[in-house]
């Protein structure tokens, strides 16, 4: 991986996460949360919640920002790069039709690699390729996503290549807007926003669902791609990557999982992965019930596989004990809860304000901190008993009045906020069906997985100790330092 400094005129953005405190001196934000003071001369180049790379101190303060997951690179004002450096390969198992749409959608703009993994009608693969002068790899026998992308890969000679599948429709300037991200040297991938293609005569109601929360898509927020942060993974449907970055590819005996693997394969060796909504690519969502209920359970099945290749990363829920404490306080709704959860609250709190003393008001940063880390931890636990546990949720419910409660109430919640979140065209009552077998089908896949693989890893949560984890960037260098970075010393991080 490349140590290459963020070229001059490069752009960066405070992220709708990170808080700007005591006058702009102290950032908070990142993932996981830190708290970072900065001195004058960092301050001066941070104009509004913009910084634009223009000396070392720039440079440097610009790489931290966007290593902490603080501030996200502004994709219109970075330099455009040529397309004819990305190549597109095309893993694809019969449906001619979606490949003969997503060809003809990149049209002659790319050298295109069609990777036909074994299809029942291969021919038919052979003449949608030859029509659209894609090169074609026909594989003796079905290797799977990961195996065909990698066939494909071996057969790259730029040095960019775009993985998209062939249910897949790229936007035309989808490419384009992704390539902008590789002006950064530590970027090995970048990857789109994955919307719903209309299709005639589908509008049911669970493309509908499917439209606003599709798996697929991950927001409208950018972010930095690695475990525990607000983007943890992006999917293989599209992605752009560099060359050089990926070595022998995905692992080809997943069948499941394996974008998840590569992103954070990537992430472990000090790469950067970026997901930009800016660029779009739309999806053939799956419509009927059972095959989306099929695919959901599918991915759920990827946890216990991933929990064995990348540990605790998998974990569906991070807690630090007081903050599962303060959870389970609430949950058990006796009328002892209100009282030691606040006992708890409160001297979580202090214990923060020590830890921020740096702040101009420690106080009230600590509140904001611990307050924030509570109602994560509440929303956290309900998730748990939703999705990943409802099954023992479900037994539970039979024997105890007030789980039944507390997960009809969790149900409820998650439905109406998530419903105004998404603003999806669907009326309360299916969008709340829907949720609820989306979780039953991703939760009954992962516990499949689970007792396939006889280990429980991917279902536990992470229980973590609270860490210090100061930072404090200084913006002038000394004599006696030798390299380019800028000075540091721990002072505050939380999950």
């Amino acid at each position: 991986m490349t140590t290459a400094p963020l070229p001059q005129g490069f752009a960066v953005r405070l992220n709708r996460r990170a808080r700007v405190r005591d006058g702009g001196r102290t950032l908070v934000g990142g993932a996981p949360t830190r708290v970072i003071h900065l001195t004058d001369k960092a301050r001066g180049v941070i104009t509004g919640r913009t910084l634009r790379v223009s000396d070392r101190v720039s440079a440097l303060l610009a790489d931290r920002l966007l290593e902490i997951g603080m501030a996200d690179p502004i994709a219109a004002e970075l330099p455009g790069l040529d397309l004819g450096q990305v190549t597109v390969v095309v893993p694809a198992r019969d449906r001619p039709d979606a490949l003969a749409r997503l060809l003809a959608a990149i049209g002659d703009r790319h050298h295109v690699i069609v990777v036909d993994d074994a299809s029942a009608d291969p021919a038919a693969i052979a003449r949608v390729a030859a029509a659209h002068r894609a090169e074609l790899v026909p594989l003796a026998r079905n290797m799977g996503p990961a195996g065909a992308r990698n066939a494909g890969l071996r057969r790259v000679r730029t040095p960019f290549v775009a993985f998209v599948d062939s249910d897949v429709v790229p936007e035309p300037d989808a490419f384009a807007i992704l390539l902008r991200h590789f002006t950064d040297p530590r970027v090995a991938m970048a990857a789109p926003r994955v919307l719903g293609l209309r299709m005639p005569g589908r509008d049911r109601w669970i493309r509908r669902y499917e439209d606003a929360r599709s798996s697929l898509d991950l927001g409208v927020e950018p972010g930095i791609v690695r475990p525990r942060a607000p983007v943890s993974w992006v999917p293989s449907a599209c992605l752009l990557a560099r060359v050089d970055a990926l070595g022998a590819g995905f692992s080809a005996d997943l069948r499941v999982g394996e974008d998840v693997d590569l992103v954070w394969r990537l992430a472990a060796e000090g790469w950067r992965v970026r997901y930009e909504p800016g660029a779009i690519v739309r999806h053939e969502h799956r419509t009927a019930v059972p095959d989306w209920l099929r695919r959901k359970a599918f991915y759920g099945t990827g946890a216990h596989l991933l929990a064995q290749r990348h540990g605790r990363d998998v974990a569906p829920a991070v807690l630090t004990p007081w903050s599962a404490a303060f959870a389970l306080t609430l949950l058990a709704q006796r009328r002892w809860s209100l009282p030691v959860a606040a006992l708890i609250f409160a001297a979580a709190a202090v214990r923060m304000s020590a830890k921020v003393k740096g702040s101009d008001d420690p106080t009230r940063l600590a509140l904001i901190l611990t307050s924030d880390r509570a109602v994560a931890a509440v929303w956290q636990t309900t998730a748990l008993l939703l999705r990943h546990w409802w099954p023992l949720a479900a037994v539970g419910c039979v024997f105890s009045r007030r789980l039944r409660r507390t997960v009809a109430a969790a149900a409820v919640f998650d439905a109406v906020a998530d419903l105004r979140r998404t603003g999806a065209h669907l009326d309360p009552v299916r969008y709340a069906l829907a949720r609820r077998l989306d979780d039953a089908a991703y939760g009954a896949g992962v516990w499949y997985g689970a007792i396939k693989g006889r280990s429980l890893q991917a279902l536990l949560p992470d229980m973590r100790h609270p860490r210090r984890v100061r930072s404090r960037i200084w913006p002038t260098f000394r004599r006696r330092r030798r390299d380019d970075r800028p000075r540091h010393r721990p002072t505050h991080g939380k999950r």
